[in-house]
């Protein structure tokens, strides 16, 4: 893997592939590039694709103390490199910070590709805890991995108990404790907009087209967050995926890649802004 330098001396790895205009992958929470590996293999068709490990998971380092501004410039610094322009897809938590990064960014940002924000605006899930950010540091510090991992699966995602158990036997839980440390990342990136009340309307001024999508399947909660952000900024676009869930960049990748590629060509037949605003 390549890498950059981002304005705090941190290192942030990245695997470059593809051509035409660059797109920075930003993952989700507890996961690293590889996670998109195949999201990012499809999209080379038409992407120069820069698929990076977020600070503190897999190859890049990281610096203490964590604030959301120093991942916004790990991605500008992956933009110098990609020629000073470049267009984001982000997933869950990560198209969060897709959103902030286009924020602070500006004209560094040509389109942006958000699949399913998990915003928690309505009664349609209960909201994270209030100090869920400082529980989960609180469990790190002590050393508990598994339990920080736990937690976040119960209060972030929303994961019954019992199904948590099948979860924690399987190979993949041991990914999830070892990028533990980075969960709370997420949450201060999610900020208060999982507290169950409408999104701010000042938060993000941004002008970028914007492409927002969920999966047919998903939740309410994906769909209701995605009709909210639509509403919210100027150029953004609505697309439901057919059959598809929260899973789709790691299920789905190809039809995920398509509707991108779609977009980014002008061919993508996306619902209306007026069925957005029914």
């Amino acid at each position: 893997m390549d890498t950059v330098i981002s304005k705090d001396g941190t290192q942030i790895a990245y695997k470059k592939q593809g051509s035409g205009p660059a797109l920075i992958i930003v993952s989700s929470a507890a996961a690293d590039h590889l996670e998109a590996s195949q999201l990012a293999e499809h999209l080379t068709a038409q992407f120069t694709v820069y698929n990076y490990d977020r600070r503190g998971r897999g190859q890049s380092s990281d610096t203490a103390p964590y604030d959301v501004k120093r991942e916004v410039e790990d991605i500008e610094a992956l933009i110098e490199a990609a020629g000073g322009k470049a267009c984001l897809f982000g997933s869950s938590s990560g198209a969060v910070l897709a959103l902030e990064a286009a924020n602070l960014l500006g004209d560094q940002i040509a389109k942006l590709y958000l699949y399913e924000p998990p915003f928690i605006i309505n009664d349609s899930r209960k909201p994270v805890p209030v100090d869920y950010v400082q529980h989960l540091n609180s469990l790190i510090d002590d050393g508990k991995r598994s339990e920080a991992a736990e937690y976040f699966a119960s209060e972030a995602l929303g994961i019954p108990a019992e199904f948590i158990e099948y979860m924690k036997a399987d190979p993949s839980w041991n990914k999830m404790e070892t990028l533990a440390h980075t969960l709370a990342y997420d949450g201060l990136i999610m900020g208060t907009t999982q507290s169950g009340k409408p999104l701010p309307d000042s938060r993000w001024i941004i002008q970028a087209p914007t492409l927002i999508m969920t999966g047919e399947n998903s939740e309410p909660l994906f769909h209701d967050a995605a009709h909210a952000l639509v509403k919210l900024l100027p150029n953004a676009e609505f697309h439901t995926l057919s059959g598809q869930d929260h899973s789709a960049v790691v299920m789905a990748p190809d039809v995920l890649a398509k509707a991108v590629a779609d977009f980014e060509s002008g061919k993508l037949a996306y619902l209306s802004r007026s069925f957005a605003d029914s």
